[in-house]
């Protein structure tokens, strides 16, 4: 008996600390995920605020199923305005207004071309009605979806060639078992169109987001990322007295995000294009110069890249042959930082940039001056393989000089397009306040770091 109640009590003190073990696993996930939601809404508070307005608009159509006259009215297709928020509300207004429009005329043209099917096939006889329905179907079906492939339709229409066909199943085939299927189509696209208003309503005018505001905020971060790189590559690659903390030297890095930023660009600029006129964004904004100007900026990020990998070399070139072509390098590198600053700044403020084409001048001033000594042969008597690294530094920092000119160009052209403003006194002198002041990091030149609100 004494053996039998001491394996019962090891026994219930496995289960215990088992039970105790996964009591502490649910405690650790639940934290965790508790971590990860605070972590979310901390990096973009508007996702809280999103998850909000969906709740509230989902609230507001579901009252046709609460209330038993506006349930009288639409039935059980009441259901579809729920669906239909569900299905349209993005974070963005322009991704709500191209996913809104798209449902609701898809499902008019669908429900119409349903419609029309149903009763051309019921003058056709009872016996060959199904096979008339199964070549409409089958015929529509077939070219709409062949259609989704153009690039041009899949961009902006995907959605509503899916939700045609959709619909004009539903309606089409549903119709040979329904005889109302006129009034069917009439429910079904009413209570659509009406979750679909209340979504654009609320997403509108309740704390909007806009595609095209944080496409322009994104065009500027990316061109001022690559100017705080260049900003400190002369300084850490000539190995320079560096006075500023360590946070601005992590911040050298932030250009790889720059890299694989199309995907977003692309996705903003075709939201952006279904958004009425918002703040300094007016009617036909010249949305596709962004994509031009990401494009240049990911072609001089590329080379950036390539510069930063000579800054982590395992084989570093000795100093005394990159003293020969340090001063030119540092003046490039230091004026192309002050030009794309100068460049984001603008893009920011929506103002044209006065200074940066003085900054480019000078970076190409530099470009020369390099050329030119490169040629008369620097490093006479000295090994090739030490040499060749600091060639490509030099060849790499001459063609993202290159590259400013060719955003400057680009940014000018938005400018120019989008009707910037041109800075008066009073705008130049806030414009001087929001910069940082310029400390001599590098001898012969100066270091600019610009603060945004």
């Amino acid at each position: 008996m004494a053996s039998e109640n001491q394996e019962n009590v090891r026994g219930l003190k496995r289960v215990g600390v088992w039970f105790k073990g996964c009591l502490e696993k649910i405690m650790n996930v639940l934290t965790n995920a508790a971590k990860d939601a605070k972590k979310l809404g901390e990096e973009d508070p508007r996702r809280v605020v999103h998850s909000l307005k969906v709740g509230l608009a989902i609230t507001v159509v579901s009252l046709f199923y609460y209330f038993d006259f506006l349930y009288q009215g639409f039935g059980v297709n009441a259901m579809w305005a729920v669906m239909t928020v569900v299905v349209v509300f993005e974070f963005s207004v322009g991704a709500t207004l191209g996913k809104g429009v798209n449902r609701a005329i898809a499902t008019l043209l669908g429900g119409a071309l349903g419609v029309a099917a149903h009763r051309l096939a019921s003058f056709a006889g009872e016996k060959i009605e199904c096979s008339v329905l199964m070549l409409c179907v089958f015929l529509i079906a077939t070219m709409v979806t062949f259609m989704r492939f153009f690039p041009k339709l899949k961009a902006r229409y995907d959605y509503g060639l899916l939700i045609f066909i959709l619909t004009f199943s539903l309606i089409s085939v549903s119709g040979y078992r329904d005889d109302e299927v006129l009034d069917m189509a009439h429910r079904r696209l009413s209570t659509i169109l009406i979750g679909g208003s209340a979504t654009v309503f609320i997403c509108i005018f309740i704390c909007p987001v806009w595609a095209g505001a944080d496409l322009h905020k994104i065009t500027a971060s990316n061109i001022e990322k690559l100017g705080i790189f260049l900003e400190g590559f002369g300084r850490v690659y000539f190995q320079l007295p560096n006075d500023k903390n360590s946070e601005n030297q992590a911040s050298m890095d932030e250009y790889k995000t720059v890299l694989n930023s199309k995907g977003i660009e692309d996705t903003l600029v075709n939201f952006a294009k279904w958004e009425p006129r918002h703040g300094k964004f007016r009617y036909r904004h010249p949305w596709d110069q962004y994509l031009k100007i990401g494009s240049l900026t990911r072609e001089c990020a590329y080379k950036i890249d390539a510069l930063n990998g000579y800054l982590n070399s395992d084989v570093q070139t000795p100093v005394e042959i990159r003293s020969k072509i340090q001063e030119s390098c540092t003046m490039m590198s230091s004026e192309c930082s002050c030009a794309l600053r100068e460049l984001a700044m603008g893009i920011k403020t929506m103002t044209r940039s006065l200074s940066a084409d003085i900054h480019i001048v000078k970076a190409k001033t530099s470009a020369k001056k390099l050329k030119s000594l490169l040629k008369t042969g620097l490093w006479p008597d000295t090994d090739i393989f030490d040499i060749i690294p600091a060639v490509t530094v030099a060849s790499l920092l001459i063609e993202i000089v290159s590259c400013t000119v060719k955003i400057a160009d680009s940014v000018h052209e938005l400018a120019s397009l989008s009707k910037f403003k041109t800075p008066d006194e009073k705008m130049i002198k806030q414009l001087s306040l929001e910069r940082v002041k310029r400390t001599p990091s590098i001898e012969g030149s100066h270091s600019f770091s610009v603060v945004f609100e």
